[in-house]
C-alpha cells in the first residue's frame, strides 16, 4: 500500500488489494462469470477473488454506512423519509472495460446480505437520437458531452434520489445505433443502481451557456473510474471493432452491415480512423481528465486484468 503526501489517493498493488478479500464469499459459476464478460476480455475467476470481491466488501461497506446514515438522520429530525437507492457511477473510455466492471459489480452486489435489488443503467440511453445529432451535426461527435441530453439523465437520477418507487430510462441499441423510442428501463424501487457511461465524471461546458449548477456525478454516492494505457484500450477497441465485424455487423437490421463486407484492410483503416477522429479526441478532452474525480481508479494491464488499484483517502 502506498500513500504518497500530495496525492488524494491510496495505491494498493494487485497482491495487497487480494489480501482485503477477508471471508467474502464467490456466489458465481465460471459459466455465469463468462457471460457477463465482452465480447473480447476474457474474466477469470481469479481475477474477480482477487479484484471484484475485495471491492464488492468496500461497497458493502458504503452501502450499509449510507442506510444507517439515513436512519439516524430520520431520528434526529423526528421524520420518516422514503428510501433512496445507493448510486454508483463507474467512468472510463469506450472499449476499456466499463461495461464488464459494471455487470460484474451488478451481479455480485445482489447477493450481499439482505439480497439488494440491482439496476444497472448506461447513459447510452441518454444520448440524443440520430436524427437529432444529424440536425446539429453532431454525428460525428457522438459520445461527445454535447451529445447527451444531459437535462434528462440529471431529471432520471433527480427522480431516482427522491426515493420515486418507479423511474423509467430510455434505452439505446447498439446493433441500431440510436434510441429505441418505444423501449424503456423500468426500475421499481431499487436499493442499488449502477450507473455506466464514458461521460458520468463529466462537467459539461457548452460555448456561450451557463455551466449548470447539477451535475451527473453530485448524485453518486460513490464513483469509479476504469483505466487503461491508451495504447491498450486503442488495441481492444480495434479487436472488438474486427470481432463485431465477423458477428453483429453481419445482421441486416445493424447500422454497421455496409462494413460486413469490407476488406480487412479496409476495416483496420476504417476502424483506426473512427479512433482517432473520434473516441480518442473524446478520451483525451472529455474522459480521461475525469478519472481524478472518481473515489476508486481500477488500472488495468494489456490483457485487461487489473494490475492495481487507487483507492480516494478519507
Amino acid at each position: 500500500m502506498i500513500a504518497e503526501k500530495f496525492s488524494p489517493y491510496i495505491s494498493f498493488s494487485r497482491k495487497e488489494w487480494a489480501a482485503l478479500r477477508s471471508n467474502t464469499p464467490l456466489m458465481l459459476t465460471a459459466e455465469e462469470i463468462e457471460e457477463l464478460q465482452g465480447i473480447n476480455e476474457h474474466m477469470s475467476i481469479t481475477e474477480v477473488e482477487e479484484i471484484y470481491l475485495p471491492l464488492i466488501r468496500l461497497l458493502g461497506l458504503h452501502v450499509e454506512g449510507a442506510r444507517k446514515l439515513h436512519s439516524v438522520t430520520d431520528q434526529f429530525f423526528r421524520q420518516e423519509t422514503p428510501k433512496t437507492p445507493f448510486i454508483i457511477g463507474v467512468a472510463g473510455s469506450v472499449a476499456v472495460g466499463k461495461s464488464t466492471t459494471s455487470r460484474i459489480l451488478q451481479a455480485l452486489l445482489s447477493y450481499q446480505p439482505g439480497r439488494p435489488k440491482v439496476d444497472l443503467v448506461t447513459t447510452d440511453g441518454f444520448l440524443y437520437p440520430n436524427s437529432v445529432l444529424e440536425e446539429q451535426g453532431l454525428m460525428g461527435k457522438k459520445g461527445f458531452p454535447e451529445s447527451y441530453d444531459i437535462k434528462a439523465l440529471v431529471q432520471f437520477l433527480s427522480d431516482l434520489k427522491s426515493g420515486n418507487e418507479h423511474v423509467a430510462a430510455p434505452v439505446y441499441s447498439h446493433l441500431h445505433y440510436d434510441i429505441m423510442p418505444e423501449e424503456k428501463i423500468e426500475l421499481q424501487s431499487p436499493d442499488i443502481v449502477i450507473i455506466e457511461g464514458i461521460n458520468v465524471l463529466q462537467i459539461p461546458k457548452h460555448e456561450g451557456e451557463r455551466s449548470p449548477s447539477v451535475y451527473v456525478s453530485d448524485f453518486f454516492d460513490l464513483s469509479l473510474y476504469v483505466d487503461a494505457h491508451e495504447s491498450d484500450i486503442e488495441r481492444w477497441y480495434l479487436e472488438r471493432f474486427r470481432l463485431l465485424k465477423q458477428t453483429a455487423f453481419r445482421q441486416p437490421e445493424s447500422f454497421f452491415n455496409r462494413y460486413a463486407s469490407m476488406s480487412e484492410e479496409e476495416t483496420e483503416a476504417f476502424a483506426r480512423d473512427v479512433w482517432h477522429r473520434i473516441n480518442r479526441r473524446n478520451l483525451e478532452l472529455n474522459i480521461r481528465p475525469t478519472k481524478n474525480r472518481a473515489d476508486i481508479i481500477i488500472r488495468k494491464g494489456p490483457d485487461h486484468t487489473v494490475s492495481h488499484i487507487e483507492l480516494r483517502k478519507i
